[in-house]
């Protein structure tokens, strides 16, 4: 007797999602940059953006994009290590660099290829990686492509870290990884507790800050900066250009050694097309505009305040207690479903998160503000919220 159909096999697989309550499609969405979309048909107040600053539709990145492909054309033609590799890139890399007060940087196509790059590049066969137990999904991918001994710690856990990574090889690369911000709860990691144990133990410290670029410390570098620490050697800063800084890309940030190393052997850099240099136009443009706007960090902080402030009021649990990502738990994922539903015909598009994006049980309505929020529109996110919340019996 023949085997079955792979196709049929996979039906069967969506079909057991879709009976858990985890069905997943592709929304189609109106113009996305902004305060407003349009989701099936009903024109919504966006509630579900990563653009913390609101800068996807600022005029400078869309003139920076346009005179980029006017001038230089719509792709690069190569990959980095053969002709792709533009002087517009290099002027990135050099203002990233600067803005994160590192030695060396380098521009990757999307955030996501700069974690498997770092992580699979940077620990090898016989090297040790700790790795926080909610990290994206992009650094769970790069452990588990590297070729090192991955061991993973309870959420923001230091001392088990510590001692995951006492038990490392005295002669092999320890890395250990963990997020900054953290997408889904929107919690800050322990990162001056995470660098004292990375340094006692002669690690690495790898910090995904993709969710606190822009958005954290006084100046809006990250994380290091909000918790008053310096960049060092030991810190291997990665980011995003896709999130507060409004346009697509990624960066490595740190010692010579470390952004030497990617150069030669991270594969998501060295097999990969570079980014076409409007690309690396909008990100040079997105940085400068975090310094020369700093009102929109200010904004937004004040604005994530006031809908935290609405939704206490209202006696509705929220996962953190700063930062515009505001999680919204109800446990079951049909629970989060309704409310999500619910939402939408309020007028608010804040769809469910669900497993595996979160763990079971933990399922939540994940609500992000953005500058180009105004206060009517919390304030009307925070009533739909608890409208629909009181509808769907939570």
């Amino acid at each position: 007797m023949g085997s079955r159909p792979a196709l049929e096999i996979l039906k069967d697989r969506v079909a057991a999602k879709q009976a858990v309550g985890l069905t997943r499609r592709l929304v189609s969405v109106g113009p996305s940059c902004g305060r407003f979309v349009t989701v099936r048909g009903r024109r919504c107040l966006l509630m579900a953006s990563n653009d913390y600053l609101g800068l996807a539709g600022h005029p400078r990145l869309s003139q920076a994009a346009q005179e980029a492909a006017a001038s230089c054309g719509t792709g690069s033609g190569a990959s980095r290590l053969i002709s792709g590799t533009l002087e517009s890139h290099v002027e990135l890399e050099q203002a990233i660099a600067r803005f994160k007060h590192a030695p060396a940087a380098l521009f990757f196509p999307t955030g996501y290829m700069t974690n498997l790059g770092i992580v699979s590049t940077l620990a090898d066969e016989g090297d040790l990686i700790v790795s926080d137990q909610l990290n994206h999904a992009s650094l769970i991918d790069a452990c588990r492509l590297s070729h090192a001994q991955v061991k993973v710690f309870p959420h923001g856990e230091v001392a088990k870290a510590e001692e995951l990574l006492a038990q490392g090889p005295k002669d092999g690369v320890k890395l250990l990884v963990s997020d900054g911000v953290f997408s889904m709860d929107g919690d800050l990691a322990p990162v001056p507790e995470l660098l004292e144990a990375a340094r006692r133990q002669n690690a690495l410290l790898v910090i995904d800050d993709a969710h606190a670029t822009g958005v954290w410390g006084a100046t809006g570098r990250g994380t290091l900066e909000h918790f008053g620490l310096e960049p060092c050697p030991e810190v291997v800063m990665a980011g995003t250009f896709s999130k507060a800084l409004g346009g697509l890309g990624g960066f490595a940030a740190g010692a010579p050694e470390v952004i030497d190393t990617l150069v030669h052997c991270a594969r998501s850099l060295l097999y990969s097309t570079a980014p076409p240099p409007a690309q690396a136009a909008v990100a040079l443009a997105g940085l400068e505009l975090v310094d020369a706007e700093p009102w929109r960090r200010k904004h937004l902080h004040a604005l994530s305040d006031l809908l935290r402030k609405r939704l206490a009021e209202a006696g509705l649990q929220v996962a953190c207690d700063a930062g515009p990502i505001v999680p919204v738990l109800t446990g079951r994922a049909q629970a989060a479903l309704e409310l999500g539903e619910g939402l939408w015909e309020r007028g608010v598009f804040a769809p469910a998160v669900r497993p595996p994006t979160v763990p079971e049980g933990a399922s939540r309505i994940r609500l992000t503000v953005t500058a180009a929020h105004q206060e009517e529109d919390i304030e009307t996110a925070a009533q739909a919220l608890v409208e629909a919340a009181r509808e769907a019996g939570l």
